[in-house]
């Protein structure tokens, strides 16, 4: 099978690698021709478009910082969708609106192809091992023809139903994430002015009913210093958005959600958009006048997972 892959960037780049790694025949395209050189050099290949991709390829990947990238590498000049016949497959592992990936997905089906959303979740980290974790959004005959591409680039596969139906979740898992790091930032902080010393609460944390995925992985490189997770804070503010409208047009009255926003808006006005997203403890400790890091930590979210071939996990309703 020949798969396309567009966009190689902090996350895009990763799955990319995996698949390569992997041994897949896979074809790449970028805005940025050194991004494309590198994975050329690896043994990837290229094409002149992104409907010459969805010609040569059984399956393209879109893996883009927005929805509106993504609608023009699909339904653009010389798109994907130009180049889509039957059985052609479109794999959006984007973060993005479940109404915008319906309605490109519409278009391909039209067309005779299929279309599934396919977001991940679990850090750039473990996109790198080919240990994140994938949603995917289609019927169960398209999940099961793409079933050995998910599992070069995830462990953890979660069929969950309908095209769109994982944009919704992957929306859902990143606002809670968000409000993981927001409430970790706050409890270092409030930490550090009570006199504790921030080793022992990083583990007093961990070992804790407090403890989540964001601090045990992203509160290290806090602590380090370095803030770097490969994910920056326009990013948050993209898909804590997309959560705040998604609960708005089904009428939801939120209240923590639009606070979070106006968080990362700050953020992003002091720090710029292209912060490390875990910087946003910065706006706590200009104010404190605290420096809030510890030795020992690393500069580097690492996964000590082994790379194994995905599994599909199934919930207990089904």
């Amino acid at each position: 099978m020949n798969v396309g892959f567009v966009g190689l960037g902090n996350v895009g780049g990763k799955l990319a690698g995996a698949l390569l790694r992997n041994g897949v025949d896979l074809y790449v395209r970028d805005l940025n021709s050194d991004l494309v050189q590198e994975f050329i050099d690896l043994g990837a290949k290229t094409a002149p478009s992104n409907q010459e991709l969805m010609r040569i390829c059984d399956a393209v990947i879109t893996c883009l910082p927005s929805p509106v990238a993504c609608a023009s590498v699909v339904e653009g000049k010389e798109g994907l969708l130009e180049g889509v016949s039957d059985g052609k497959i479109w794999m959006e592992m984007s973060t993005t609106d479940q109404a915008e990936v319906t309605r490109l997905g519409a278009l391909i089906q039209a067309r005779g192809g299929r279309a599934v959303d396919c977001p991940v979740s679990g850090g750039c980290h473990r996109a790198d091992t080919g240990n994140i974790s994938i949603f995917a959004g289609c019927d169960r005959e398209t999940f099961d023809i793409i079933f050995p591409l998910l599992q070069k680039m995830g462990r953890r596969l979660l069929h969950t139903g309908d095209l769109g139906s994982a944009s919704v979740l992957k929306v859902v898992t990143n606002y809670l994430a968000t409000a993981n790091l927001l409430t970790c930032c706050e409890a270092l902080v409030t930490c550090k002015a009570a006199g504790m010393d921030l080793a022992t609460a990083y583990e007093a944390i961990k070992i804790s009913s407090g403890t989540s995925f964001v601090h045990e992985t992203e509160s290290q490189v806090i602590l380090n210093g370095s803030r770097d997770i490969s994910f920056t804070m326009d990013l948050v503010k993209k898909d804590i958005g997309l959560f705040d409208t998604l609960a708005r047009q089904h009428d939801v009255p939120l209240e923590i959600s639009p606070l979070m926003v106006k968080i990362f808006d700050d953020g992003i006005e002091k720090y710029g958009p292209r912060e490390w997203s875990p910087n946003i403890i910065k706006r706590l400790e200009d104010a404190t006048g605290l420096s809030i890091t510890a030795a020992g930590f690393p500069a580097e979210m690492r996964d000590d997972e082994p790379e194994v071939a995905g599994y599909e996990v199934v919930p207990n309703s089904a």
